[in-house]
């Protein structure tokens, strides 16, 4: 799982692979395809060496040819809305980030960790999206503007919010068994349907869309992990 990538940790927005200029991923942050649902801390550091060197070198290319378009007029406009809105919450009024993570933790360790089920997730799902509305509320006690690690450990929480809402929408919707992600309700890997990545995308309503980008198999084929 992770932002798909290219060979030279280009982001791609869709199953045609299209490249995103000028944005790239590499490491656990990434999906390049080079591994299946595993988690291995070899898969990590093929991740981050290889397509890590590969990301960098095709960054510096990109650089010396780039047209870059003109920047806004505000650029930083888009971040300080969302501080700002951290900060404004008045602390009588709201609830601090650590409980709100605390129970998202909860939630996605006992119904969306390596052994899962339908009923499971969807109570997780819920509560993410739950946690989603009482976020917008979330007080941040230290107001200060450097160096504030109360303000930027709320604007973290948001962030892991939407993500666990990605994992888990797109866990509930994979009806087979799969390296890491094993269903006790459909225990069977599934290739016939389910030999692909799913790709989450946010639309402009704040609803999630799914699609999917198929698997390029080239000289190893998949096998079932049977150890």
């Amino acid at each position: 799982g992770g932002i798909p990538t290219d060979l030279d940790g280009r982001v791609v927005t869709d199953a045609a692979g299209t490249v995103l200029p000028g944005l790239y991923a590499a490491g656990e942050a990434a999906c390049v395809s080079v591994h299946g649902a595993n988690r291995l801390g070899t898969n990590s550091l093929l991740d981050l060496v290889v397509f890590g060197k590969r990301g960098g070198l095709a960054m510096a290319r990109f650089c010396e040819t780039a047209d870059l378009p003109p920047l806004p007029d505000d650029p930083t406009a888009f971040v300080e809305e969302q501080f700002g809105a951290l900060l404004a919450t008045d602390p009588g009024k709201g609830e601090p980030a650590a409980r709100l993570r605390e129970e998202m933790q909860d939630t996605m360790m006992d119904n969306v960790g390596i052994f899962r089920e339908r009923e499971g997730m969807e109570e997780s799902l819920a509560k993410v999206r739950e946690l989603q509305e009482r976020f917008r509320r979330v007080v941040v006690m230290d107001r200060g503007k450097r160096f504030n690690t109360d303000l930027l450990e709320a604007w973290e929480l948001g962030n892991l919010l939407d993500l666990a809402e990605v994992t888990t929408l797109a866990a509930l919707n994979r009806t087979e068994s799969r390296g890491a992600h094993l269903r006790e309700d459909y225990l069977q890997r599934d290739d016939v349907n389910w030999l692909k990545h799913t790709l989450v995308a946010r639309q402009g309503d704040g609803s999630l869309a799914i699609s999917y980008k198929p698997v390029t198999i080239t000289r190893f084929q998949p096998k079932e992990r049977v150890y």
